[in-house]
């Protein structure tokens, strides 16, 4: 949500945040609603308090003597015109919200702009992609095991999920815990098991609700299935004031992801790079301003480092403003190299939402010997998706034989399995 205030003490500013976006000017639509409301707040206000006076002046005229007349032919007036202007006090702001509330955040001053993620700017890269010839995809190679079923996962649930089994299963699950293990025993996030069904509420809060509705599945109690634990990590500060010596809050879970994608027809199909259900495990934090920008840098380190315990070679990019997502005002994604696609492809998005979140959530902080509060700034960022990881895994330590080694990092998890091979 935006900050009406600032709209009206610098229209200019932020149309040309607008423009960055690729979006039309809005301030005059957004400023005219406000003018029309507050004029009608006002009408209101005058109104209310001339009912009140005429009230007394009944009792004053009935005392002395003279014809009230006059006073209730203007209060019967009032009591009608009076429910028009609350009305119309109600529809301007509504309108008003609803609009503010569609408009996505305004780009860092630091963000390139570009209309799409061909202007995304690469920032540093590490590892080298691993020579293999004749590379397969993850979905070749999981057939081929007998460890992973897109056809039985479609006769119970369509398309866009998968069955896996066995050491793959359990590699899925290693991954997710040395995540976990990782964030919360070198990082410094405090793990949570939040709820997987939320409110409107909650996805208003962070974002994806009015604009998104179609990418998300809504139960038949009114409850929505969470897209991403960003969403329940985040309303944790949802209607509250904190104290500034207590942030920043960092929190990591690791939960099952639900999304319709919508929009996504005929991409990533085949295999488990874009599911209707995945595993991910998520980062948030919650911050002062001063400290937000440190914060993105700490947490897209901390991705980073997932990445580089397990040998995969990745590359981050911060993205331009087109590409950017509705809520942020800087995005890093990490990109992870899968030799079986030869390309780089998303496996972590850092974002910095500065307030856009925390006006919506009314979650603010108070610093000591203050009065005043302000809106904290939130973070989220993957940390990391794990369905692409396990992708990562197959793809870059599959051998001739069609076998998987097992990184390092992970054998602990698979109970010292060095090598996945086929199921008998």
């Amino acid at each position: 949500m935006h900050d009406l205030r600032a709209i009206r003490e610098n229209p200019e500013a932020f149309d040309r945040g607008l423009s960055r976006r690729g979006l039309e000017p809005l301030s005059a639509t957004v400023l005219d609603l406000d003018a029309r409301r507050r004029d009608a707040q006002t009408r209101m206000q005058e109104m209310q308090a001339r009912r009140n006076e005429a009230a007394k002046e009944i009792g004053l005229a009935k005392k002395a003597g003279r014809d009230v007349q006059p006073i209730l032919d203007e209060m019967a007036e009032l009591k009608t015109r009076l429910p028009e202007v609350e009305e119309e006090e109600r529809r301007l702001g509504a309108e008003l919200d609803g609009l503010l509330a569609a408009i996505p955040n305004i780009p860092a001053a630091d963000v390139p702009d570009g209309p799409d993620e061909t202007a995304n700017v690469e920032v540093r890269r590490w590892g080298t992609p691993p020579d293999i010839a004749n590379a397969k995809e993850h979905f070749d190679l999981g057939e081929a095991l007998g460890l992973m079923d897109a056809g039985v996962a479609a006769r119970m649930s369509g398309a866009r999920f998968t069955v896996l089994r066995g050491a793959l299963s359990r590699l899925e699950r290693a991954l997710a815990q040395f995540m976990l293990d990782v964030h919360t025993g070198e990082h410094g996030y405090t793990e949570v098991s939040p709820p997987l069904m939320v409110r409107d509420n909650a996805l208003f809060g962070t974002g994806q609700l009015p604009k998104f509705e179609e990418d998300l599945f809504r139960t038949n109690s009114g409850h929505y299935l969470i897209p991403t634990s960003e969403v329940p990590l985040t309303n944790l500060v949802n209607d509250q004031i904190l104290e500034a010596e207590a942030l920043p809050y960092r929190f990591t879970a690791l939960t099952p992801c639900f999304r319709a994608e919508a929009g996504s027809a005929g991409k990533d199909t085949r295999g488990m790079i874009r599911q209707h259900q995945f595993w991910k495990v998520e980062m948030v934090s919650i911050t002062t301003p001063e400290q937000s920008e440190a914060e993105q840098q700490r947490m897209t380190a901390c991705a980073e480092t997932i990445l580089q315990r397990l040998g995969l070679a990745y590359r981050t990019i911060v993205l331009c403003t087109g590409d950017m997502g509705f809520g942020a005002r800087k995005t890093y994604d990490v990109e992870v190299w899968l030799p079986g696609q030869n390309a780089y492809r998303e496996i972590s998005s850092c974002s910095n939402c500065g307030d856009f979140q925390a006006r919506r959530m009314k979650a603010r902080f108070r610093a000591k010997g203050d009065k005043q509060t302000q809106f904290v700034h939130t973070l989220n960022g993957s940390g990391v998706a794990v369905g692409r990881c396990l992708i990562a895994v197959m793809e870059n330590y599959q051998q001739p034989d069609g076998s998987i080694l097992v990184p390092d990092a992970l054998r602990p998890y698979m109970g010292g399995l060095e090598r996945i091979t086929a199921h008998v």
